[in-house]
């Protein structure tokens, strides 16, 4: 934009759907975008369509522990320092699938990339200006919890409930990280809604033709979805910690933002990461 100087913006999942239209958001806006994603070929398309010397595309598997610290070592050879943050990530697993560490998939990308992503890459956002992480998930949404007695659905595994569970952690998660006294970086929660994006993550055809045509009558489209995040790319609340669900802000006295709750999982998440 002008007048403002360009930022450097890293995206978890960026090759689709809100994440590929943020990094187009802020490549318009003269930034220089770096974006994670699996699928070589789809990051490929990005770089071919765009044509801009300021996108990198870094291809990675975020459920692999050892992938997600290759990228930020990867991010930390090349930037001194990171504005933003925004993490995208997700698959939707119909069965229980287990990663290279021997965890439940959705909980290892959905949840633990972004608590990877957050902590390793806290001093590069700290040495940016106004740096800010946009944790795009369910925040507001109050179904689904943390199975305490099995993390890792290895009993009574659901694609919604691992998905819940790991929106859920997603809040303690940046519960956890505002309560930080050693960061400077804000964190927003960011529950967009239904928006079109997504439909062709899923395994069955029959499903992803029922989310398409559900998109195109009820859900708002990805341009309007993202539009709030690009706003906190270029201005970041002033509060450590921020939860937004679709445009209406929220009380963090929310019981799913519960602080015990936050801090007992990020327990049990380095105990993990210890372990592995």
């Amino acid at each position: 934009m002008p007048g403002q100087p360009a930022k450097t913006v890293v995206i978890s999942g960026g090759t689709d759907g809100m994440g590929r239209e943020t990094a187009l958001r802020r490549l318009a806006h003269g930034d220089h975008v770096t974006v994670i994603g699996s699928n070589p070929a789809k990051g490929k398309a990005l770089l071919a369509e765009v044509d801009n010397p300021r996108l990198r595309f870094v291809r990675a598997d975020l459920s692999s522990i050892a992938e997600v610290e290759r990228v930020v070592a990867a991010i930390a050879e090349r930037h001194e320092a990171i504005d933003a943050l925004a993490l995208f990530a997700n698959r939707v697993r119909p069965r229980r699938q287990e990663t290279v560490d021997g965890l439940e998939h959705t909980f290892a990308l959905y949840y633990l990339s972004r608590y990877l992503l957050s902590h390793r890459l806290v001093p590069l956002l700290d040495a940016a200006p106004a740096p800010v992480v946009v944790n795009v998930a369910g925040v507001g949404t109050t179904a689904g919890r943390i199975h305490w007695d099995d993390p890792q659905l290895t009993r009574r595994y659901g694609q919604v409930r691992a998905q819940l569970q790991a929106g859920r952690a997603n809040d303690l998660l940046g519960v956890a990280f505002a309560g930080r006294a050693s960061t400077r970086a804000r964190y927003v929660l960011y529950h967009p809604g239904f928006t079109r994006s997504g439909a062709d993550a899923h395994s069955s055809p029959l499903i992803r033709g029922s989310i398409r045509l559900l998109a195109r009558l009820f859900a708002r489209p990805v341009a309007e979805a993202v539009r709030p995040i690009v706003d906190w790319i270029d201005h970041p609340p002033p509060e450590p910690l921020t939860a937004v669900d679709r445009g209406s802000r929220l009380d963090l006295s929310l019981r799913t933002l519960d602080p015990d709750d936050a801090a007992r999982l990020a327990t049990y998440t380095e105990g993990l990461l210890r372990d592995r």
